[in-house]
């Protein structure tokens, strides 16, 4: 089994644990997740695979639906409801990736390494796939650069405000890891749809 061991897990001398939680992800992001979203096609960032999907829509889309909330600052909404049904929809590739850069990452690099502020009723959400990967990958390279920054100290450091009050109680490093998981979680989803997209009838196989 070959994997992030090869880039350095295995080490003499002290552990450096915000390298090891870095490289959890990293690993994982530049060898598998970000090349298995390479060639994304538009069509493949919209698709709908079942009815009553969420996605990501133009403003001037009046297409019914039981949607109740479209937030977002632009061109583009995406879409949820709140509360929210059960079982919940399933939801695009476009859905996804925007839930990746706004929920999973965008906030978090604001909250914890001070980047921009980010927020789904402000954030202006790609209509193409292009655009939406180059927004994850910023956000993902912020991301594992204040990781790798965190100091022991920081790692300790309970999350208190900047999370929901049942978290607050949890450092830092729990929430490295929860961020990590929820990233790997919905790559694997957007992976998946991707190879339902190409076994269609006249889809095209994902090449990376």
């Amino acid at each position: 089994m070959t994997g992030p061991s090869e880039a350095g897990a295995h080490h003499n001398g002290p552990m450096h644990w915000n390298d090891a939680l870095a490289e959890q992800f990293a690993w994982h992001w530049e060898h598998h997740l970000r090349p298995r979203m390479a060639g994304l096609t538009d069509a493949e960032y919209h698709w709908e695979p079942v009815d009553g999907c969420w996605g990501v829509r133009h403003v001037d889309d009046t297409s019914p639906s039981t949607v109740t909330i479209r937030s977002g600052a632009g061109d583009w909404r995406c879409e949820y409801a709140w509360p929210a049904p059960d079982p919940a929809p399933v939801t695009t590739i476009a859905w996804r990736l925007a839930h990746l850069v706004v929920g999973v990452f965008g906030m978090r690099n604001h909250s914890y390494f001070d980047a921009p502020p980010v927020d789904y009723d402000s954030w202006h959400f790609a209509g193409t796939a292009d655009e939406a990967l180059a927004q994850l990958d910023t956000q993902v390279r912020t991301w594992l650069d204040g990781v790798r920054a965190l100091d022991d100290s920081r790692l300790a450091e309970q999350v208190g405000a900047r999370e929901p009050a049942a978290f607050a109680h949890l450092t830092i490093t729990d929430l490295v890891l929860h961020i990590h998981r929820e990233a790997i979680h919905h790559g694997a989803e957007i992976c998946l749809l991707r190879d339902l997209y190409a076994h269609q009838p006249g889809g095209t196989r994902p090449t990376a």
